[in-house]
């Protein structure tokens, strides 16, 4: 065998050992992930997925993330390390340490998330951090919602601490944490849930590093994420330069807030700038930069390079910039309890940009942020019938509830589906299970999506009632009442959200504490995604099906052109 055809056969076995190397630490991470779904005591976690867990070497740099998980957890999470390794340098840990913080400025964006991070040794040798997050059902404070003011009223704020030495939990963290929240068990539970998955994550990574012969995770994690950047790199040489700019105007808390971005797509990578828009607010709903990172970047990455994986390395092309003291960069003390109410538009906004540069490749906009019931029990509420509220039986629960995403290029938008943050709706029996409640009606929305040659995704209709016939209290934290998903290239837009008690008929607003009345019904319709293209280019076949199946009424179809429509649709429209 010649020298050449020796050196590649090498080099072949070499890829080889490497992709066998990286098919088994996505492995390691997943199985992190799962092992947090099964242990954690909060529906957040075990019912809806909201948590991420990834792998990182020594210095900071993420290497992989579970597929599980949400991207704000997830792209947040890799600024979040680093901070642990400035206030806990990599030389000073110790095996058997674990460290903890919900600091939402240097966590994932609010103090209902947990970041646990746990070095890793081999050899005598620190060659990974996992780290790992959950949303807790109750941090305190004035609970889940917008109505805090600063973050001292939105609950207790851990800096970043060691939670154990020598693989002994700091007893003196866990008693402050039951101290503070509502749930003391639930909580506890998920933070014994994350030590847990970070422990299952090491055990896998130590055995894969013995089982390859490796000394350490160094070379590997250098080669994927050069690797990645550089397919992001080229990912980026199919979009054209320049820049692109968009606004949108969304709810907010009292009065509308507005978001500008402009998208600039060079040689050197993208850069988003978000100069022109709101400033920070006096409710929850401001987003510190780490959450504006995380979903600017999750956004792009879903139309530039959505095949490539999820790392420091395909990040790294990715630039985002934003005022401080903007709504998108809010600084302490501001308060931040409902981020995700803006940093969740902040993909459709990209998407507006982006849309300039390839009208062929981008989704209407979608509802977005998710539209979650936060429901109470026991608790007072101002105004409201306290002796009532205190009698009854006390409960903390959320609903994870959706609208419809954008329709897509040749493709109607998903229905009832939480895009971009992932999580999945939570099962009603569940829910009925951990609270006093009955769910009456969980079903589409008609004609919620927008039309055009390809439809918005549905919202849905929900309707849900104290079954102990108590009041009870609604924390909302919900969007696009007042301004929809706007529809692009001819589409139409989707139906805006509302939410409503079903025997008055008052109509509640979309952000804030509001009383559920003893024996009233909660109705809550979910926005819809909006459609793309003109409706008259929409296949006959499909407006059949939609008809068929309930999706939209006659009324919505027959507002398309009638010359778009097969013959076998004409008796609806006659």
């Amino acid at each position: 065998m010649s020298a050449a055809s020796t050196a590649n056969a090498a080099n072949g076995r070499q890829a080889l050992r490497q992709q066998l190397v990286w098919s088994r630490l996505l492995a390691v991470v997943e199985e992190q992930a799962q092992a947090l779904i099964r242990t954690a005591f909060g529906t957040p976690t075990r019912e809806a997925g909201d948590l991420s867990a990834g792998v990182f070497l020594p210095d900071g740099r993420m290497v992989a993330q579970a597929v599980t998980g949400t991207p704000g957890h997830v792209n947040s999470m890799a600024d979040s390390v680093l901070h642990f390794l400035r206030a806990f340098p990599a030389p000073t840990m110790r095996d058997g340490d674990v460290f903890v913080t919900n600091d939402p400025w240097k966590g994932t964006g609010h103090l209902f998330d947990v970041v646990m991070v746990t070095p890793v040794f081999h050899g005598g040798r620190l060659v990974a951090l996992f780290a790992s997050t959950v949303h807790v059902v109750d941090i305190g404070g004035v609970n889940a919602g917008p109505d805090a003011l600063e973050i001292y009223h939105e609950g207790l704020f851990l800096p970043p601490l060691r939670f154990a030495r020598d693989g002994a939990l700091d007893e003196s963290v866990l008693a402050i944490v039951r101290a503070n929240v509502r749930e003391p068990e639930q909580v506890e539970g998920d933070l014994h849930a994350l030590v847990a998955c970070n422990a299952v994550g090491a055990t896998r990574l130590q055995r894969l590093l013995r089982e390859f012969g490796l000394d350490d995770l160094q070379a590997q994690g250098d080669y994927v994420i050069e690797r990645s950047a550089q397919a992001m790199r080229a990912a980026l040489a199919d979009w054209p330069r320049g820049t692109w700019r968009n606004h949108m105007t969304v709810d907010g808390y009292d009065t509308p807030v507005e978001l500008h971005a402009a998208v600039t797509i060079s040689d050197d990578g993208i850069l988003v700038d978000f100069a022109g828009t709101s400033g920070t607010v006096a409710r929850g709903i401001n987003v510190p930069k780490a959450y504006t990172d995380a979903y600017t970047s999750f956004g792009i990455r879903c139309l530039i390079g959505a095949d490539v994986p999820n790392n420091s390395g395909s990040l790294a092309p990715i630039r985002v910039v934003a005022p401080e003291g903007s709504i998108v960069h809010a600084l302490p003390p501001a308060a931040v309890a409902t981020r995700a109410a803006i940093g969740q538009m902040l993909p459709d906004l990209v998407f507006g940009a982006l849309r300039q540069a390839r009208p062929d490749r981008v989704p209407a906009e979608g509802a977005s942020s998710l539209w979650n019931i936060r429901l109470y029990g026991g608790q007072p509420i101002e105004g409201g019938p306290n002796d009532a509220l205190r009698r009854a039986r006390r409960f903390n629960i959320v609903s994870f509830s959706t609208g419809g995403t954008g329709a897509r290029p040749g493709k109607d938008g998903l229905s009832a589906t939480a895009y971009p943050s992932g999580v999945r709706n939570v099962s009603l029996e569940i829910l009925e299970t951990q609270a006093p409640l009955l769910f009456r009606r969980k079903e589409y929305r008609p004609d919620s999506g927008g039309a055009g040659s390809s439809r918005g995704g549905l919202g849905q209709v929900i309707e849900v009632e104290n079954a102990d016939g108590d009041p009870m209290v609604l924390s909302a934290t919900w969007d696009r009442v007042r301004f929809p998903a706007r529809g692009a290239l001819g589409g139409g837009d989707g139906a805006p959200g509302t939410a409503r008690l079903k025997h008055a008929g008052t109509t509640l607003r979309g952000k804030g504490r509001q009383l559920v009345p003893a024996g009233e019904v909660l109705v809550v319709e979910t926005p819809g995604g909006a459609g793309l293209g003109d409706p008259s280019d929409r296949d006959p076949a499909l407006i059949a099906r939609d008809l068929k199946a309930g999706l939209v009424s006659h009324a919505a179809a027959a507002s398309i052109p009638f010359s778009s429509f097969a013959p076998e649709l004409s008796d609806h429209h006659a």
